[in-house]
């Protein structure tokens, strides 16, 4: 935490899987959420509840001891970060990223 370089990233723009270029974020879902990771308040292409036109794919976590829930790439199964429910409205949702599971493409103007 607090050491990726996109974590106080605000250029507009979508970021991407570091893997196979899928892209899973827009800079307009992003927050700053304090915990150190860029956080999310839900995956690009969502439709109110609906991720099946996203790019990640949650799955159940239960490594450290605790029972979390892994976001993974859906085109490659790459390892993202992890989804909470602790989230800011409307989503209540918070997606930590890892920084260096992405790539970020600003925006052309």
């Amino acid at each position: 935490p607090f050491s990726g370089v996109l974590l106080n990233n605000t250029e507009p723009g979508m970021y991407h899987c570091v893997c196979c270029d899928s892209p899973l974020f827009s800079s307009e879902k992003k927050f700053c959420s304090g915990t150190g990771w860029p956080s999310f308040t839900e995956a690009h292409g969502t439709s109110g509840s609906d991720e099946s036109k996203t790019s990640i794919l949650r799955r159940p976590d239960n490594s450290l001891g605790s029972t979390r829930v892994e976001v993974v790439c859906k085109q490659c199964e790459a390892h993202l970060g992890h989804v909470f429910p602790d989230g800011p409205e409307p989503t209540g949702q918070r997606f930590c990223i890892n920084s260096v599971a992405l790539t970020f493409k600003p925006s052309s103007n």
